[in-house]
This record gives C-alpha cells, structure tokens and sequence, in this order.
C-alpha cells in the first residue's frame, strides 16, 4: 500500500482526512477478522468475551468515525476548487462518501452502536442453537431485542417524507434503496417467475436429480472446490478457504480474503455453488485497488453490486452449459468410479433442476427469489410495526405456501435458516435479488464484449472474463453509485429482463418446453 502521505503535504485537509479515514478502517477490519474468528475457530466458551471485544471496537470506530475533526476536514476539503471541479476523481469520490458515512454515523450514539453490536454477537450464537433445536422460541427475545434496537436506529437516520423505517437500514447496504422501489420490482418479477416455474412443474420431462445425490467423500470436495475456486481466479495466496454454518465471505482488505463453504456427502452441487459463490465476493474484493485500502475509492460501491459478482461466477457460470462441458471430465479425476457413471448432460441438467423448496441457499435460479420477496416483506413489516417478532414463524409459512406451494415442516427449516437476522442485518436481504438482475445484465454486456467467452468457458478459461469484471466494475471502487455503474457498464439502467431472458434460455430447453 502506498504510504497515505509525504512530510511535504502532511497538513493539507485531504491527506488528514484520509489518515484518520484509515485509522478507522484499520481497527474496523481488525473487527472484521474477529467476526470470522467467532464463525470459524473460535470455541464455544469465547462467545461473552468476544462479545464484549467487538463491542468496544464498534465502539471505538464509531467514536473515530464521529470525530468533529473529521467534520472540520470534509467541510475544507468541498471547498477545494480541484474537488469541485472532478466530481469523479479518487479524492472527489473519497470525500463524497466520507461525507454520506459521517453525516449517517453522527446521527448515532455510540450507546447504540456498541449495543447492537454486543446484542448481534450473543444473537449469533443463541440463533446457531435455536436453529439446531428446530425452536424459533429460544431465539425470539433475542430477535425481540434486535428489533427494537434497529428500530431505535433507524428513528435516528431518520427518512424522507413518504419513505419509511426500513429505508433508513437499507441506505447501509444499498444507497438510494427504499422499500417502495423494492416492492415496485418485486411484484411484476414475482408474477413473471411464477409463470415460468408452472411452465416448467408441467413438463413431463424433468432432469435426473442423479448429481445431487450421489455420495462423495468430504474430503474429495474440498479438494475439488479449491481447485474451481482457484482456476476461476481466486487467489489462495491472498485469501484462504474455511467451513461455516452459513457461508459467508469476509476479511480486512484486498490481501486478506477469508471465506467459508459448507459440505454434504451427498450433495457435492452445494459446496461447488457456495464455493463459487463466495468466490465471487472473494475475487471482487482481492482486485479493488490495493493503494486505496481503507478509502470509499478501494471499497466495493454495494451489496447488491457485490452479490452481482458472487451470483455471476455461481450461476451465469457455473450453471452453464459450456462450464460443465470443461468441468464434467474432471469429476472422475477427484471422485474416481463414484460419478463415472453421470454424463455431461446429467450433470449439467441436474445443476439446474427447478424445484420449489424451502432452504434458500439451496434454492435453484427459477425460485431464489421468492425467497427473498418472503424476507423482504417480514422485514418491512417488522420495523413498520405492522407484525411483531412472535408472528414471523406463521407469517413465513403462509408466505412460502402462497409465493412456493410448499408446506414448512419446522423452524429450522423455516424461520430460523438464515443467519442475518441475528447479526442485526435488516435492509439487506433485496441486495440478493437486485445481484441477480446486476449480474445477468452485466454477464449480457460481457458476452457482447468478448466475443468468444461461451467457447473460453468452456475450455475452462476465465482470465479474459475476470479482467472484464475488474476493469469495469471491481477497479472502480465507489466511483458510481449502483445505478449510475450499470448504466456506465451495460449502457441501460437496471432491468428484469435480462435475468429472464437468462431464465428462459436455458430452462427452458432442460426441461424441453417448447
């Protein structure tokens, strides 16, 4: 990393800024590897002692992202000419973002802050039992207390006229996202997706679900999916590869990469998809500008930019036709004689069998995002007050019956199955839906833009592709705000269209609907 400054422009108001900027980062990523830690390694018996330990380093980076210093430095810095005059400038997009974080994070009490962040580590772990005991009981005060306390947050931040609480939490994960945009997406997607899944329930010829069912040593996975991981361009040397509950990816910066998978013996198609999922994340952030650690201009633009990275190398690749020509011969190189007996069009069908189910994470392409509609809409409830914590488990079911015809046997498999909730992340679950669309409009542009990347696929080279993403997208850090970056990328703002054109290319032939 470059040093942030010389003796020579140590006093200047932009280089102190980014200083101090730094400072916070630093002590904020150490938080991050603590956060891993408490998911991956660390024991049982460290949980109120870690609690207590991110408690006052959220603490902590609060007070230093609050500092009236940094007030005084952002104030002097927007009045620089230079600034002015490059709105899209490095420094320029350093000091707009400074600017929105600060105004958010001054509006906080540190209380509050260290609270929830206290609340969401003990939340974890109790959500972790809960969901293992199948009882939503054991977790509800505990969502009870979160609920208020993010409730309590967004009355701080405050809303536009006509907005409401939920568009205070989701400013976080996506800027400019309100709950009514949500919902203005969701509602037609939702119609046109449900139209395509009965479309595909009604064929008569549905793919083998062989692939999804034959058993294969753990330890023959985790080879395997280090091995895409890798030949996809995530760098080992830069990031390593543990086992969670709940994947996830996480880490301090561009050179410290952490993410998780999980495995079943019988369901080798789980741990490839997480993998490659996470890889996603992790190949975003191993190629944001690594001389801007710390700063808006080295950090990626959005969640929902973010899950767009992690969606494509899952989904428009590894879903693909032409990634499984390359990848089918190499199953019998990690798994010998158990998947010789699976052909290239088993496989690649079995990888994209449409079937309304009840785990997300698990969900196929065709349904993923009625999932989230369900998530979406509890969450609003929640924070508007219209639904209290003890009504979620009914709520879910009946949601999951109207939206996937499925009936919930449990709460394990219900209500309890995603880990965000604990972790105090409200706001966050349509950033997996907008990554859909992101990632389907994007993943268009670059097949116009390299010309042969189907046949580069399918000899298993992705360099070509990945440059594209790092050029266009992971290099730009902050530069654009979402929309504005897809419109720069694809030439067109946001559309579902994409997304089903994709759908319909390819499930549509699998299934042989005509």
């Amino acid at each position: 990393m470059k040093p942030a400054h010389s003796p020579a422009t140590a006093a200047k108001p932009y280089v102190e800024l980014i200083d101090r900027v730094r400072e916070a980062n630093l002590l904020e990523s150490s938080a991050s590897v603590l956060g891993w830690d408490q998911e991956t390694m660390m024991p049982a018996g460290g949980l109120e002692h870690r609690s207590r330990q991110l408690a006052q380093m959220a603490r902590l980076v609060h007070q230093m992202k609050t500092d009236p210093r940094l007030g005084e430095l952002l104030a002097a810095c927007e009045a620089e000419p230079s600034i002015k005059a490059e709105p899209l400038s490095s420094e320029a997009v350093n000091v707009r973002e400074i600017r929105r974080e600060y105004d958010r994070a001054t509006k906080l009490p540190t209380s509050l802050v260290e609270e929830l962040t206290k609340i969401s580590s003990v939340a974890r772990a109790e959500w972790a039992k809960a969901r293992k005991a199948s009882d939503f009981k054991l977790f509800k005060p505990w969502l009870e207390r979160i609920v208020k306390l993010l409730r309590e947050k967004a009355a701080c931040f405050g809303w536009p006229k006509g907005g409401e609480a939920w568009d205070a939490l989701a400013e976080d994960y996506e800027p400019g996202c309100t709950a009514a945009q949500v919902e203005a997406v969701f509602k037609p997607l939702r119609t046109r997706l449900v139209n395509l899944v009965s479309r595909l329930m009604a064929s008569p010829r549905k793919p083998t679900n062989a692939f999804n069912e034959v058993k294969l040593p753990i330890s023959q996975q985790e080879k395997f999916v280090r091995f895409v991981a890798q030949r996809i361009g995530f760098d080992f040397n830069r990031g390593r590869l543990d086992v969670s509950t709940h994947p996830f990816c996480s880490g301090s910066h561009c050179n410290d990469v952490r993410m998780t998978t999980r495995f079943h013996e019988d369901n080798v198609n789980d741990a490839l998809g997480s993998t490659m999922h996470e890889s996603g994340h992790g190949i975003y952030e191993q190629n944001l500008p690594a001389d801007a650690i710390g700063t808006p201009i080295g950090s990626a633009v959005s969640l929902g930019i973010h899950e767009s990275q992690s969606r494509l190398w899952e989904n428009q690749v590894g879903r693909s036709e032409g990634f499984w020509k390359w990848l089918h011969p190499q199953l019998a190189d990690y798994f010998g004689d158990a998947a010789g007996g699976l052909s290239m069009r088993d496989v690649y069908r079995s990888v994209n069998i449409v079937q309304p189910s009840l785990i997300r994470v698990e969900a196929d392409e065709a349904t993923y995002n009625l999932h989230i509609m369900v998530r979406f809409e509890i969450e609003r409830a929640l924070m508007s007050g219209a639904m209290s914590v003890e009504e979620v488990p009914a709520v879910w079911n009946t949601r999951y019956k109207e939206y996937l015809d499925i009936d919930v046997p449990d709460d394990r498999r219900g209500c309890l199955q995603d880990i965000h909730w604990s972790m105090a992340s409200m706001g966050y679950f349509p950033t997996y839906t907008l990554g859909n669309l992101y990632a389907a409009q994007f993943f268009e542009r670059a097949l116009s833009d390299i010309g042969d990347l189907s046949a580069q696929i399918e000899h298993g080279e992705f360099s070509a592709l990945r440059q594209w993403l790092t050029a266009k997208i992971h290099s730009q850090g902050m530069r654009f705000g979402a929309a504005r970056l897809c419109e720069v990328v694809t030439g067109e703002p946001l559309s579902a269209d994409p997304l089903l054109r994709h759908l319909e290319s390819k499930l549509l032939p699998v299934y042989e609907v005509a």
